[in-house]
């Protein structure tokens, strides 16, 4: 559930980015430590990429062995 909400927090910080080149991340955190905990933000975001691939299949009931989509 973590990396799902780093998930949709990096991609909402993306959205802004791109839409308004606005970046909330850094406007929230950016001053704190000289920029250290949004790198720390960005890398647990990464993270959280990772781990959704590698597990995606076994937590996704779209793609599980049981659904019509394992048919196909």
């Amino acid at each position: 559930m973590v990396a799902f909400i780093l998930l949709v927090v990096g991609g909402l910080n993306w959205l802004l980015v791109g839409l308004f080149d606005w970046n909330l991340v850094t406007v929230l955190l950016g001053s704190i430590l000289n920029g250290v905990l949004v790198t720390v933000v960005y890398v647990l975001v990464g993270l959280s990429a990772v781990y959704e691939v590698v597990t995606h299949k076994q937590n996704c009931r779209a793609c599980s062995t049981s659904s019509l989509g394992a048919s196909m």
